[in-house]
């Protein structure tokens, strides 16, 4: 559990709810239905409409990223290269068949697949290389979901505030129901600069982070591969991967 994405939600959401409660005002005030229809609907729909189907399922799915890191310490990843470099080292590169198996993530797989066929170093660079790039642009798009909701939303609530006072102006003669229209107004812009400014982009940058992060871990993964197949003593490899770890 990422404990300071938690906490930084809910310093932010703390700040502008006490802050209405500091000036006196009512916190229910702040619970607008209408305004959160018209701002997260309009939202979700533009999103929605200029993103392809797969990258906007992947955007979803990664937002629990953002409190549940994805990935691993990177120390442990450098303690299982050093194993299979010292398994090689003892019973031969086809010894790391044993290990496939035993691994979940296909970039992973892949890599000890290419070292136990007995490919040349650079040959595992090229092809885990494509691999990489594909993930990174696949993930960034996913990442900028996000980053073009951020965008969006300030002008849906905007919108929502025009749609406001246009229920004002059609009710100027009924005093009493001014309020909901002007509420309907107010909340709508407030919503839409919370939403970007305390979800939509914290998330995507969060994520932009994370993907680096994954990326960092994979060319490590990729350099002790290669280590491996050019048949380089631990102690090297130990020795090459603890740049990773600075």
């Amino acid at each position: 559990m990422e404990k300071l994405s938690v906490l930084g939600l809910l310093i932010g959401v703390a700040g502008v709810v006490g802050g209405q409660w500091l000036e006196g005002g009512a916190i229910t005030t702040l619970l607008q239905g209408t305004a959160f229809v018209i701002v997260f609907g309009g939202t979700l729909g533009a999103v929605m409409l200029q993103t392809p189907f797969q990258v906007f399922v992947t955007a979803v799915r990664m937002s629990r990223w953002v409190f549940i890191s994805p990935l691993s310490p990177q120390q442990g990843l450098q303690g299982r290269i050093l194993e299979w470099s010292n398994q090689a080292r003892r019973e031969g590169l086809l010894a790391l068949e044993s290990q496939l198996n035993k691994e979940q993530d296909p970039f992973i797989r892949k890599g000890l697949q290419l070292v136990v066929d007995g490919y040349s170093a650079e040959k595992i660079r090229e092809v885990m290389a494509v691999d990489i790039q594909s993930y990174e642009h696949f993930r960034w798009a996913s990442a900028r979901v996000w980053e073009a909701a951020a965008g969006y939303a300030p002008t849906i609530g905007m919108l929502g505030a025009v749609l406001g006072l246009v229920q004002v102006m059609e009710r100027l003669g009924e005093p009493s129901q001014l309020g909901s229209g002007i509420a309907v107004a107010f909340i709508s812009t407030i919503y839409g600069v919370g939403f970007a400014n305390l979800l939509f982009l914290p998330v995507a940058n969060k994520l932009k982070m994370l993907i680096q992060q994954q990326i960092s871990h994979y060319e490590m993964l990729v350099d002790g591969f290669m280590l491996i197949a050019n048949g380089e003593n631990p102690h090297f490899i130990q020795g090459k991967l603890q740049g990773y770890l600075s």
